[in-house]
């Protein structure tokens, strides 16, 4: 019997003069010693008392009978979840990802696989575009797609507007995003103060975005299918419109070429207090755009007003490069030495997360369900339950934590520094899950940002000796640092 708590749950029909198998009466008695169990786990006063504590009405331990039949019918067995499904039977069920995510970390079923992609510098930003395509930028202004079944890697060209009046920018892509409907994917053009956008799943190019920066694009992100901010190292934010219906496109000529549009922002904002934008991210519940600075600040915009509400100082945050926004009202900022979870509504400091490795830097964050997913600049994941207020345990071994670690990475001689090694490990800037949060990329290189390491592609799938489950796929990429 294929038992996973949590993935998979079906409450079958009792036929006529039988119950399902799932039906064990001794199973009420465990549900209530693991209850009880749990309580008297939360009751034990703790060696430091919380600075928060909430209480739940415990109740009665006994459950209506009506409730009881439900419990004993209810089948964990992904057996009896696929057949229901097979058969077409009316069963309820259900299917939690984030579960499944959960099982495949816990319980050590990946490995690692390397794939060289060659003299490709620093890979900031990326995105799955579908269950078998992983589209990312590089420092070098690269844009390029990974076939995962393939190992294959495609080109996309970039964008480029003519700039009379300002001079270009080349620092690379540092952010990738996709709108709600999938139907446009968002980055930075060839000159890196303006943005390029792309239609869905072909990838045709729609517009270049031109004069909203005079620097440097750091961050993006979507307000819904037409409306996009993004953030710049000059300190302001720009609002875009994307709608074909209002874009004049050039004539292709007689080879019918594809051919852009050129745009410019609606409304472009200073960052009051902010040195340099790092990162931005959306909050749908209150509708505010976060926007993360390099000098320890965090600033609020009104996304319907596009106007600035207030800014907040960290606490003791340094070397802060990424922001993720969580349903439940949390923003997760990565810093030098620590992750910290804020409340949305007050910016209040709910959690320091301290990093399980010293100087390790944190480079990228990001929510699946209630794992925080944390990329390190030593090559590392690490995953930390937010639920449970904890980093996420091994099933097979209970004394350490769930870590996925990159294999080390080749800089070119002629690149090298003085104490830096031919071979390093990597940093990791981007990682991303596809739609099933089963399979996970990830990108990095050396910390240094004038080293160029020789790029390769890391997919981690499942072992041979596993039970077959979806394939996670975890990728590493080159680097950068003085630090970027």
């Amino acid at each position: 019997m294929i038992k996973m708590y949590g993935m998979v749950k079906t409450i079958r029909n009792s036929v006529v003069g039988q119950y399902p198998s799932c039906h064990i009466t001794n199973r009420l008695e465990e549900r209530r010693a693991k209850s009880r169990a749990l309580r008297q786990e939360r009751r034990r006063k703790p060696d430091k008392p919380d600075d928060f504590v909430t209480y739940e009405d415990s109740g009665s331990d006994e459950e209506t009978p009506q409730q009881q039949e439900e419990i004993l019918n209810t089948s964990y067995n992904i057996c009896d979840f696929v057949r229901s499904r097979e058969n077409n039977l009316f069963e309820r069920r259900s299917y939690n990802f984030e579960q499944t995510t959960r099982y495949v970390l816990t319980h050590d079923m990946l490995r690692e696989t390397q794939i060289n992609l060659g003299y490709v510098n620093k890979v900031f930003c990326s995105k799955w575009l579908s269950n078998r395509q992983v589209v990312f930028g590089t420092k070098c202004n690269k844009l390029l797609i990974y076939d995962v079944n393939m190992r294959r890697v495609d080109a996309i060209p970039t964008l480029s507007a003519n700039r009379v009046n300002h001079p270009e920018v080349q620092g690379g892509l540092h952010s990738i995003e996709i709108n709600t409907s999938r139907s446009y994917l968002a980055t930075g053009a060839r000159n890196s103060a303006d943005i390029a956008v792309y239609r869905l799943p072909t990838l045709d190019p729609v517009c270049v975005g031109e004069n909203g920066h005079r620097d440097l694009i750091m961050g993006m992100c979507w307000l819904d299918d037409q409306f996009l901010v993004s953030g710049s190292k000059d300190s302001r934010l720009a609002l875009w419109r994307i709608n074909e219906d209002y874009m004049d496109f050039p004539d292709g000529g007689k080879e019918s070429c594809p051919t852009f549009a050129t745009i410019n922002p609606l409304s472009i904002r200073d960052c009051r207090t902010a040195q340099r934008i790092r990162s931005l991210c959306f909050n749908k519940e209150f509708r505010e755009i976060a926007a993360l600075s390099l000098n320890g600040y965090i600033h609020i915009f009104n996304a319907e007003t596009f106007k600035q509400k207030l800014s907040r100082k960290l606490p003791n945050c340094q070397d802060n490069v990424s922001i993720a926004y969580h349903s439940d009202g949390l923003y997760a900022i990565g810093c030098r030495s620590y992750t910290i979870l804020l409340d949305t509504r007050t910016l209040q400091t709910i959690k320091k997360i301290t990093s399980r490795y010293s100087g390790c830097g944190i480079r990228a964050t990001s929510f699946e369900g209630n794992l925080l997913t944390v990329g390190t600049g030593l090559g590392m994941l690490l995953f930390y339950d937010i639920r449970a207020g904890k980093y996420l345990e091994s099933s097979v071994n209970a004394a350490r934590t769930v870590t996925l670690k990159c294999s080390k990475g080749i800089v070119y001689p002629e690149d090298e520094m003085d104490g830096f090694n031919v071979k390093y490990v990597p940093a990791i800037y981007t990682h991303c899950y596809d739609s099933t949060g089963m399979r996970l990329f990830a990108a990095g290189g050396p910390l240094p940002a004038t080293l160029v390491a020789i790029i390769s592609l890391t997919r981690y799938n499942m072992k041979r000796n596993a039970r077959k489950v979806p394939v996670y796929t975890f990728g590493n990429e080159i680097g950068q640092q003085s630090f970027e």
